[in-house]
């Protein structure tokens, strides 16, 4: 081995360490800030009561039982579409230029911007469909952005399970879905769910989708039904910070703001998580 190969292998891990730990300290500021001139706004009153003054003053509970909403619907949406199509195309899809082009153009819809979906939304379910600005129309396309997430992490969950399980189950007489159910995906659901947990991540942060779909800033009552338009945390954090005209007044709560969606996305993903570990320690090869 050369000089310059010894030196090239003994830098690269150095450099990979330190562009982790520049990563994690500026996750780790940016977390700080949030909390540091957060907590202060943090109050029984500004967490269950309803926003007043143009959400210059008051509380944000609408706001948070409309992300919580918009998540769960999405949710409900994309996970059991987004396993069932990532299970067809591991385990029935013949494996040829269809499928292979079917793979590709869902990791590109993967790196579509947001607001794109949001313009597919509006465009399709606000108008086409008629749900109009609700929540159902807003759960819809933030499954539509999440689903190639889903999809392509619950694919690769099941391609990492071992072929020789797959063989076993058939050798002793089980059919196709019975080999799946019991021998397979107990083992990828572990690795499906991370892709659920990115996708809930996303989802609950995001506001361009929403902006054209269901969010309205300043909207104290809760919905009623899900043709219902909601106030949703990611937005109203946007309005707070961009388009208030007493920025200065509400810096509190946008600070606030942002804590609360920091709070509920870790919240919704450490869930998700001990949900995942739950069902690896079931796991024995």
């Amino acid at each position: 081995m050369t000089a310059k190969r010894r030196v090239i292998e003994t830098a690269t891990p150095w450099a990979m360490r330190a562009v982790m730990y520049f990563m994690v300290l500026v996750v780790g500021y940016i977390i700080f800030d949030i909390v540091i001139h957060g907590a202060p706004a943090i109050s029984r009153e500004f967490l269950f009561e309803m926003p007043r003054k143009g959400g210059a003053e008051g509380g944000i509970w609408p706001a948070i039982v409309g992300t919580v909403l918009l998540v769960a619907g999405t949710v409900i949406a994309a996970l059991p579409l987004g396993m069932a199509a990532a299970i067809y195309l591991s385990e029935y899809a013949s494996q040829n230029a269809f499928t292979a082009a079917v793979r590709l153009a869902i990791v590109t819809l993967a790196g579509v911007p947001s607001i794109v979906y949001g313009l597919f939304g509006l465009g399709l379910f606000v108008l086409f469909l008629n749900f109009g600005t609700s929540i159902i129309a807003g759960s819809m396309t933030l499954a539509c952005m999440i689903l190639p997430v889903i999809i392509v992490a619950s694919e690769e969950a099941l391609r990492a399970v071992p072929q020789n399980l797959r063989e076993g189950s058939l050798a002793l007489g089980a059919t196709k879905w019975q080999t799946i159910r019991t021998n397979v995906l107990p083992y990828a659901i572990p690795g499906m769910l991370t892709g659920a947990i990115l996708g809930v991540g996303r989802a609950a942060g995001e506001a361009a989708p929403i902006l054209l779909t269901v969010a309205a800033f300043y909207l104290p009552v809760l919905p009623r039904s899900v043709f219902d338009q909601v106030m949703a945390l990611p937005f109203h954090l946007y309005v707070l910070a961009t388009q208030h005209p007493d920025a200065d007044k509400v810096r509190p709560l946008q600070y606030g703001t942002a804590l609360v969606l920091l709070a509920l996305v870790l919240g919704m993903n450490m869930a998700a998580i001990i949900l995942r570990n739950r069902f690896r320690k079931r796991i024995r090869w």
